[in-house]
């Protein structure tokens, strides 16, 4: 009755951990990485930021509809000099996966105080809700530990 009772509880242990486990572990990394971060949505403002004794702006465009979706547009400034840079594209509303978007150099700015980098990518659509609300968290290079002070934002429109 004992080995009985003890296997049942184990068995509702791993279900439970199963089910709530990864829930619990990503809103605690989600909570970490957004503590003190200020809100940008990208397709109504450019977002302006310092880090690092640098000043960054972003912006996001619509560029036209694909087949697959709303194809966007984005730009962004560095002051200094970045090896390189990755935008990854993360689900902020649903959890949909995380899409890396690797960024080109564009050249100098116009005002030559800093690089520019540009993108070209559509956003995943959900097939149950007509609008997502996405984030766009940059690295610079490989830098996973590069926390950002704004957290980029937008929202796209899908097809239900």
């Amino acid at each position: 009755m004992l080995r009985a009772l003890v296997a049942v509880l184990a068995i509702a242990g791993v279900v439970a951990l199963g089910i709530f486990g990864p829930r619990w572990l990503m809103s605690e990394d989600v909570a970490e990485a957004d503590q003190g971060a200020v809100e940008c949505d990208l397709l109504n403002t450019t977002c302006h930021w310092a880090q690092k004794g640098k000043s960054w702006h972003a912006r996001l465009q619509k560029s036209g509809v694909q087949a697959q979706g709303t194809e966007y547009h984005l730009t962004v400034k560095a002051n200094g000099n970045q090896p390189r840079m990755l935008a990854v594209l993360r689900g902020e509303s649903m959890y949909l996966g995380e899409y890396p978007v690797p960024m080109t150099k564009a050249g100098m700015s116009p005002d030559g105080e800093g690089q520019l980098w540009e993108a070209r990518f559509t956003a995943p659509f959900c097939t149950t809700d007509p609008s997502m609300t996405w984030r766009i968290d940059l690295q610079a290079g490989m830098d996973h530990a590069f926390v950002m002070p704004v957290k980029l934002t937008f929202v796209a429109k899908g097809r239900v």
